[in-house]
């Protein structure tokens, strides 16, 4: 990384190697979610912007699940963490999003701050045994494999395109803005 930004968010270095610039992108994606998340109390985290039914509060639990997802689940082949349990999602496809509602802020935050923490300590392993290349340790529906390459880019992109609804959310609740 090369500094800090104003917000606090890790700058991805403007000259690194392709592992230290893509996991430096990702960084600066998770520190602008957290950024867009932070601070707000039960009823910030439960607003609405227009006819859209998205939350600040669904959105951490939704990439908190993709965290485990992409990372324990799929690049390292681990099962899933009992509270990402099928029979949640069987009974509603969208469980993470509506039951956030029921869930405290300070749940929520570290629902989602733990399962940053564990998918860094899989990239670093994943990084030490087999780099960018290495193929998930779990094939995906449809029979292909993703490489760790894959999957980190995959990750950027869900925060990049869920920090521009994060940012019209919270431009509403108290005039927020910025990248």
């Amino acid at each position: 990384m090369t500094g800090l930004d104003e917000q606090g968010r890790p700058l991805p270095p403007l000259a690194g190697g392709e592992i230290e610039t893509i996991v430096g992108f990702l960084e600066y994606q998770r520190a602008t979610f957290a950024w867009k998340c932070s601070g707000l109390d039960a009823a910030g985290l439960r607003a609405t912007v227009g006819v859209s039914t998205m939350t600040l509060g669904g959105m951490l639990k939704h990439v908190a699940f993709y965290e485990d997802h992409w990372f324990s689940y799929c690049l390292r082949g681990n099962e899933r963490q009992a509270i990402w349990n099928d029979d949640y999602f069987d009974a509603d496809p969208d469980w993470e999003w509506n039951s956030a509602a029921d869930d405290s802020p300070e749940e929520l935050q570290a629902l989602w701050q733990d399962a940053v923490a564990r998918s860094r300590d899989l990239l670093s392993e994943t990084l030490a045994d087999g780099g960018l290349d290495r193929p998930a340790g779990r094939t995906r529906r449809d029979g292909t494999t993703p490489s760790a390459r894959w999957i980190v880019m995959h990750m950027i992109e869900e925060y990049a395109r869920h920090n521009g609804h994060a940012d019209l959310i919270r431009e509403s609740i108290n005039g927020l803005v910025g990248e």
